[in-house]
């Protein structure tokens, strides 16, 4: 009598084999059988014209905070995830003195769009160091198994005080003590090391940061704690690709390989396309993905553009800044769009030059060229005609007021799709080429942060629609391979190696899909984080089933009740 058998359905087992007929069996939270099993079992899911694949392994989610109140890690969990990572970055909430808490708050606010109030009211500070921190995260019961790592910002703070916030050098003894808690995270199960390079990142307050300007010395010393402790993941928040061959990649490369040839370490960077340098990530990989005696540097990829979402309700829209609209910008939305609907407001705001002088600021407020009308079957891989600027020009209006009548539409709650990396030559072939390369992991889907500005939490769901099923623009993923990408081979990058394909012994995380019928809902704007803070989310349907540990957490749409997911404390063996 097996407890569950998954029966009728297609299996892509996630080692990239191509899909089979064949019926699978669990007992005791593992797969004990895959083919043709004719056994009784305690619970039956018909699979039939569906597919069954292994649960997703998304590992670089920034959950630090939400997966201290929310057992059900939406929305990653509505989009077949069963095991998800976090730490990344550099930023993170553990180790932290007492009276750190609001800084650190407002580092990941900066740094990641989380808003501070739902931070400051969500999380239940029963921590100071960072085993203390996982043993919290263990105390929940909860959908899907979690693992994080330890992000250098917390502990250059923690050890280094107001002089590692604002990035001064470390000392030697600095460095040994920050060693020291690296050590011990990875002894007590942290995955592995996070550091930011890049610029970008910075606190509400401005500040770069923790440990982006840190010499080779420092990081050296910090990822050879990771070794001494047994071994994991540096990852690496860099620049890399948005210029990086003229700023600090050719000294990081060698830092990167040091420590994945020396100390046997994955080593991973985000690695993305910008339309300054649109060729440079070719050479950047070639670099990094050279062949190394143990270890090995990958870059991190992402499986569709990192895509700001422009809106009335979102972070960032082209107007914001303009003098008419920012006398009306504190009032609520259904208020805001009654005025500019008015015509004497939409002409005032129309005729003004915006104001905005933040990164990004020409680009927002005039890169009509890059922006697109996502409407409520959203497209990720729009063509150049059907661009704000080239659709104005269609309608014989200027682009500004084209874009204006599309965020004022639908009570104020159109999206302006606007792809900031990743989408230079108006094609994502180059992203293509980026998935299928041995050197690249897939990546960056951003689960909990960047939330009133980014919906990739969904990434997985779109490498099965769009990549496999729907793209028309170009070559597609095989399924075999799209499912592989974000199954077996994050989680072996990890160290998982109990999970991520569907054979005997395995862990029993599985989906169960209706492909035809899986679609991406539009994004929308929801205001369920604690203190009523906003986040956008994007749903789903056609997941008929999610199987985390043997259990169905997820049913046609609708969570179970079941709380299989549990904390995972360092690389697990096949």
């Amino acid at each position: 009598m097996h407890d569950l058998i998954i029966h009728g359905g297609t299996v892509i087992d996630g080692t990239g084999a191509a899909p089979f007929k064949a019926d699978v069996a669990v007992d005791d939270g593992k797969i004990t059988a895959v083919g043709n099993i004719t056994g009784e079992a305690r619970r039956r899911i018909s699979a039939e014209g569906m597919i069954v694949t292994p649960g997703f392994v998304d590992v670089h989610t920034h959950y630090d905070g939400q997966a201290t109140w929310d057992p059900e890690l939406t929305p990653s969990s509505w989009h077949g995830v069963t095991t998800t990572v976090f730490g990344n970055c550099g930023v993170g909430f553990a180790p932290a003195h007492s009276d750190q808490h609001e800084w650190l708050i407002q580092l990941m606010e900066g740094v990641e769009d989380i808003p501070g109030a739902a931070l400051a009211e969500g999380i239940d500070w029963q921590w100071e160091t960072f085993p203390e921190y996982l043993d919290a995260l263990e105390r929940i019961p909860r959908v899907m198994d979690v693992a994080t790592q330890v992000p250098h910002g917390a502990v250059r703070a923690y050890v280094m005080g107001e002089r590692g916030a604002r990035n001064e050098p470390a000392t030697a003894h600095d460095m040994a003590a920050m060693a020291d808690i690296v050590r011990e995270a990875i002894g007590a199960g942290a995955l592995g090391f996070t550091t930011s390079r890049t610029k970008l990142h910075r606190a509400v307050d401005g500040e770069p940061v923790p440990g982006t300007f840190a010499g080779a010395e420092e990081i050296l010393a910090l990822g050879k704690a990771v070794a001494d402790a047994g071994g994991g993941v540096v990852e690496v928040a860099s620049d890399i690709g948005l210029g990086g061959l003229e700023g600090n990649f050719g000294a990081d490369i060698d830092w990167m390989r040091e420590l994945a040839e020396e100390h046997a370490l994955t080593v991973t960077y985000a690695l993305t396309q910008a339309d300054r340098v649109p060729d440079e990530w070719r050479q950047l990989l070639a670099l990094s993905s050279a062949p190394a005696n143990q270890g090995r540097v990958m870059a991190q990829t992402a499986g569709r553009p990192a895509g700001l979402l422009l809106g009335l309700e979102t972070s960032l829209h082209p107007f914001m800044k303009h003098p008419t609209y920012m006398r009306i910008a504190h009032l609520p939305l259904a208020e805001r769009v009654t005025e500019m609907a008015k015509p004497a407001i939409r002409d005032a705001i129309l005729a003004e030059a915006s104001t905005f002088t933040g990164r990004f600021n020409h680009d927002i407020a005039y890169g009509f060229h890059k922006m697109y009308p996502l409407g409520e079957q959203p497209d990720y891989e729009p063509a150049a005609e059907d661009c704000v600027a080239e659709r104005a020009a269609r309608a014989g209006v200027t682009p500004a007021a084209f874009a204006y009548d599309t965020l004022v539409a639908n009570g104020g709650k159109g999206f302006l799709f606007f792809p900031l990396t990743d989408f230079s030559e108006r094609t994502l072939d180059p992203t293509l080429e980026r998935l299928r390369h041995d050197g690249t992991m897939l990546s960056l889907s951003d689960g909990g942060a960047h939330c009133r500005l980014i919906c990739d939490a969904s990434t997985p769901t779109f490498m099965l629609t769009h990549w496999v099923r729907d793209r028309k623009r170009g070559p597609q993923l095989r399924l075999e391979e799209a499912v592989r990408l974000q199954a077996h081979d994050t989680a072996r990058v990890y160290g998982l190696n109990d999970r991520g394909t569907l054979e005997p012994g395995m862990k029993a995380d599985i989906n169960v899909i209706d492909f035809d019928e899986l679609k991406l809902d539009a994004p929308a704007m929801a205001y369920d984080l604690p203190a009523g803070a906003p986040r956008l989310l994007q749903g789903c349907s056609g997941y008929r089933a999610t199987v985390v540990s043997g259990e169905v957490v997820r049913e046609d749409g609708a969570f179970t009740g079941a709380r299989p997911g549990r904390l995972l404390r360092g690389r697990t063996a096949a």
